[in-house]
């Protein structure tokens, strides 16, 4: 693993950086010099780029991760994030909704932990490797966002609420709503993330996250949840635009485990389409849905799909 850091950062700066973040470095390692959050890392050089900086997409990711990890942790545990895990620059928010989920399946129940941990550990990492730069965690809403988001979808009819914790079932139809928009997320950034170093990393997540949806999908379809599922991705593709690029768990009566293109590669979504699913609007918005106060960072407003 050395060897293929050593391979990819830009410059020792980075290599450092990414070292120390890894954990694979003892406590003498040089710290990380990043000016801050929206801004561009410190070395010069190549370190240098227009556009949305390495330390501004990171941070975008991050508050991702924090809502999937809130989400996801309350669902196994029934508490949150610490405290420690969560400060850094921007409005610090803290998160409605959310309660330990009586699992009937000891499968659904082993994949929700696994996936907890998976997604704490992203939001470790991030944080890490952005050093200084890290976004806080931004207000979360893992209650009315839900209701709005199962409404939308036609999940659920005017005056009725769709609660994710309340059984299995309503959990694993919360966590489609998140999942195959992270894949999404991070193969839509990464042609943003110039430096090799943090790209590696981004691919990794990816990889991770790809994981998740596929768990996901597969017990959503064994339990025979298809007409829901398929509901929620037909109203995620009318929030970022006109494509049709969203995929339900199944196509033409088959399995449709993988959501894929005709030469089996997974699809993009840009930065504001993800912020569209998001906010639940299709509008060019900074704050709503799942974040009432918007995202930490400079990467905050979803596109104009209206």
């Amino acid at each position: 693993m050395n060897d293929a850091i050593g391979r990819s950062a830009e410059n020792g700066l980075d290599r450092r950086r990414f070292l120390r973040a890894a954990g694979l470095t003892g406590a003498g390692v040089a710290g990380i010099s990043v000016v801050g959050a929206g801004t561009a890392f410190a070395g010069g050089g190549d370190d240098e780029q227009s556009g949305p900086s390495d330390a501004a997409v990171l941070n975008f990711a991050l508050n991702l991760e924090y809502l999937e990890a809130e989400f996801y942790l309350r669902a196994v545990t029934g508490d949150g994030l610490k405290d420690s895990q969560v400060d850094g620059a921007g409005e610090l928010g803290g998160v409605r909704g959310g309660r330990k989920v009586r699992f009937e399946s000891k499968l659904a129940k082993q994949y929700a932990e696994e996936i907890a941990d998976d997604e704490r550990a992203h939001v470790d990492f991030l944080r890490s490797a952005l050093g200084d730069a890290k976004v806080a965690r931004p207000e979360i809403d893992l209650d009315d966002a839900f209701t709005a988001a199962a409404l939308a979808a036609g999940v659920i009819k005017n005056g009725e609420r769709f609660d994710p914790f309340a059984d299995e079932n309503s959990f694993l139809l919360g966590a489609f709503i998140f999942e195959d928009v992270g894949v999404t997320a991070y193969k839509g950034a990464s042609p943003l993330v110039s430096n090799k170093t943090f790209l590696e990393a981004a691919a990794g997540i990816l990889a991770v996250e790809a994981y998740h949806a596929g768990l996901v999908r597969t017990v959503l379809l064994s339990k025979g949840l298809e007409d829901p599922a398929g509901k929620i991705s037909d109203a995620r593709d009318s929030l970022d635009g006109s494509s049709d690029l969203d995929q339900g768990i199944v196509t033409s009566g088959t399995a449709n485990i993988v959501p894929a293109d005709d030469n089996g590669i997974a699809f993009s979504r840009t930065p504001g389409q993800v912020l569209n699913i998001a906010y639940l609007n299709p509008s060019a918005v900074s704050e709503g849905g799942f974040f009432p106060a918007g995202v930490n960072g400079e990467v905050n407003t979803s596109d104009d799909n209206g």
